[in-house]
């Protein structure tokens, strides 16, 4: 009800930052930060956590976007790629690299953001295996 609520108050701000945090879920749950360096390039990061599996995660991306790909009649929605990082601490601590591939929906005239997001990743430490993480959320700028 909380979020719903803030979602409601700032969809009605008239400025977009360049800052957002917000809220992910899927194969990692948990709080998303993304910043924009440029029109077209981001900093973004997550920490994640799992009660159930007693597990905390922290990613990291560089993100490039292409926002002329995808016309909508109000907003913008860029598709985007990048690389980046992870770490997760359970049982056994493990770390490795990550390729997302997304896609977010900015709201026109407001500081909300939705997206959905796929990330392929290599575990480096302790073994070499692979992995597939995805996700959706919604971030508020500032």
């Amino acid at each position: 009800m909380t979020v719903l609520m803030l979602s409601i108050l700032l969809s009605f701000s008239p400025v977009k930052g360049d800052t957002g945090l917000g809220l992910i879920a899927g194969s990692r749950t948990g709080v998303s930060f993304k910043h924009f360096t440029s029109v077209t390039n981001a900093f973004d990061a997550a920490v994640a956590w799992s009660f159930s599996d007693d597990w905390v995660s922290l990613h990291s991306d560089y993100l490039w976007h292409s926002f002329g790909d995808i016309n909508v009649e109000k907003g913008r929605m860029p598709w985007y790629y990048g690389i980046g990082a992870w770490i997760a601490f359970d049982d056994q601590n493990s770390a490795g690299i990550r390729v997302p591939l997304g896609l977010e929906y900015l709201f026109a005239g407001s500081d909300i953001d939705l997206f959905l997001e796929a990330a392929a990743g290599l575990e480096v430490i302790p073994d070499t295996d692979f992995r597939m993480d995805a996700g959706f959320g919604i971030r508020f700028f500032f």
